[in-house]
């Protein structure tokens, strides 16, 4: 049902879902996501992962979870994390990666405000529980959601910070934000 729904509202909506990759790309990775500059954008990404039946999760604040709407957030794919505490991240993805299959979202900008560089925490999150990247973008002049691009674990291995970095920021500057000026496609 939820799959259904997912691809009449995108429908309704006028956006699409293109595949850059084996739709099963999307089972059991770290989804980097970017740009990311306004909310809707994590309403379009679940509603392309629910397009494909696939499974998602996101971390995010834990208020967004404790809320009184968080059943809500939490049926989304919302992990709620306190940031108030020290929390071993890195560890704790790898764990829940362990015991299931899903792919995380992650948007490495941290803040849908304008960001000198990423944070690195998405790299040593594969890393660390032996999953690919995935690289996923909505671009809003298109209106797409592009999805399935690959950075497979032996490449994470192999290559350079530097070298992944440099092909995912080509990757992204093809991308129109919804808000440009958050935007910054100098990413590392």
């Amino acid at each position: 049902m939820k799959k259904f729904l997912a691809k009449l509202i995108l429908k309704i909506i006028g956006w699409k879902v293109v595949l850059e990759g084996d739709v099963n790309n999307l089972d059991r990775c770290i989804l980097v996501v970017a740009p990311h500059t306004a909310n809707e954008e994590y309403m379009l990404g679940n509603l392309a992962y629910w397009s494909l039946g696939k499974p998602l999760k996101v971390i995010i604040k834990d208020a967004h979870t404790k809320a009184w709407y968080g059943f809500l957030v939490k049926a989304m794919g919302g992990v709620g994390i306190d940031r108030a505490q020290k929390n071993n991240l890195i560890k704790f993805v790898a764990d829940k990666f362990a015991k299931e299959d899903f792919s995380l979202v992650i948007t490495p900008e941290g803040t849908r405000s304008w960001v000198p560089k990423w944070r690195k925490g998405f790299y040593h999150m594969a890393l660390a529980a032996k999953v690919p990247l995935v690289i996923a973008s909505g671009d809003f002049k298109d209106k797409a959601i592009y999805l399935g691009k690959m950075i497979s674990v032996h490449d994470l291995e192999t290559r350079t910070y530097e070298d992944i970095m440099g092909e995912m920021e080509e990757y992204y500057k093809k991308r129109t934000p919804k808000v440009p000026e958050n935007w910054n496609p100098k990413i590392f």
